[in-house]
């Protein structure tokens, strides 16, 4: 059923504003103007902010670097990491244990800038990780699969700020800064090792997080890294965005690799592992 009009009143589109009792065709028609202009700025300003958000598309010449068959290029300790239907499996047991944090490390080099992009699902009772530009330690460890340095978290859980993606600084190997920049942080650590956080809405909430983390299934990551910025994507998102300044503790290169944590018996999948160098 239609709004019955009285003589001067108009409907402006879909949005079905009314406008005037009265109406002055000089100034009306400017208000009107600048109405339908307010509008549409509102809704491109809308639209870029949610596109800058997106994961950027995938880049042409992406590297597989698991086969789906075999753990063949990569190295770590055989009891616990194994492959099931095509994906990396890692999991310790009450009688199968990891001594102490291990990783199941990638033999092609170092990463420095890199486009990553991997999916991964976990249980609840322990976390894993994403190790990239880090260092293998091979002195004052429990096992010869130790990596120390930036690692993308991962959890099963969707409570703020014990979740998936946050930066966590492996061993303490880039400070001892712990957790570096978390889940909706666009964050710097100055020269001086000062951390900066931007002053502008979070990337994500708790709210958001929630419906964008895939609790108990296979979650997408993307990992970019360019110069002394990191972004993390999760699920398509942005999730945190961050720079690492501080002089002499930054790491512009180094190894990538997955991890089991130490304690609590826990499993950990990964697969679809790709990814491309600058």
């Amino acid at each position: 059923m239609g709004i019955p009009l009285s003589p001067g009143m108009e409907i402006l589109g879909a949005s079905r504003i009314i406008v005037g009792l009265t109406f002055d065709p000089t100034t009306d028609f400017r208000r009107i103007s600048m109405l339908r202009c307010c509008m549409l700025f509102v809704a491109l300003s809308a639209a870029c902010s949610l596109s800058a958000a997106d994961a950027p598309p995938e880049p042409a010449g992406m590297k597989q670097l698991f086969n789906g068959k075999d753990l063949t290029g990569w190295d770590g300790d055989t009891r616990l990491w194994s492959v099931k239907d095509g994906i990396i499996h890692g999991e310790t047991t009450e009688e199968n244990k990891a001594d102490g944090n291990t990783f199941l490390i990638w033999k092609g080099g170092d990463l420095k800038d890199f486009d990553l992009r991997l999916s991964f699902r976990c249980n609840a009772t322990n976390n894993s990780g994403i190790m990239y530009r880090s260092k293998h330690i091979t002195e004052g460890v429990k096992n010869k699969w130790v990596l120390g340095g930036y690692q993308h978290e991962v959890r099963n859980e969707t409570k703020f700020p014990n979740v998936s993606s946050f930066i966590y600084d492996e061993r303490g190997l880039i400070g001892k800064r712990g957790r570096m920049c978390l889940v909706g942080e666009i964050a710097t650590w100055d020269k001086d090792g000062k951390k900066v956080l931007n002053e502008g809405k979070p990337l994500i909430d708790q709210a958001g997080f929630e419906k964008l983390m895939k609790l108990d299934d296979w979650n997408d990551v993307v990992i970019i890294a360019k110069g002394p910025t990191i972004k993390h994507y999760l699920n398509g998102k942005q999730i945190l965005e961050f720079t690492d300044n501080e002089t002499g503790k930054a790491m512009s290169e180094g190894l990538f690799g997955v991890q089991l944590h130490a304690g609590k018996p826990m499993w950990a999948e990964f697969k679809n592992i790709r990814l491309k160098q600058d």
